[in-house]
């Protein structure tokens, strides 16, 4: 991963009009959610349940792989882990 320098940073945040740098004064003035929203704070809390179970559900392993296998799927954007899943599906044959 590039990294970038605390010079580049601060030049993207300059360069953001939508998105200043919040000032000392604002930041002393800040709440937290719950305080600020305390009825969509609750309402939030009660409605925690992520996103509905699979039928199918995928199975947590830990998995040994050359480095060149997962930088060549990585390099493909996001989804790698689907596309990997998908090679070895095919690979075992069921697709």
């Amino acid at each position: 991963m590039k990294r970038i320098s605390e010079h580049q940073v601060q030049a993207m945040i300059a360069s953001d009009p939508d998105a200043p740098e919040a000032t000392d004064a604002q930041l002393a003035q800040a709440k937290p959610f719950t305080d600020a929203f305390p009825a969509l704070a609750e309402n939030m809390r009660k409605n925690v349940g992520g996103r509905p179970k699979s039928q199918n559900p995928k199975v947590a392993v830990s998995l040994r792989l050359d480095p060149e296998v997962v930088s060549r799927f990585k390099a493909q954007g996001p989804g790698w882990q689907t596309r990997i899943n998908d090679a070895l599906r095919e690979a075992a044959g069921l697709n």
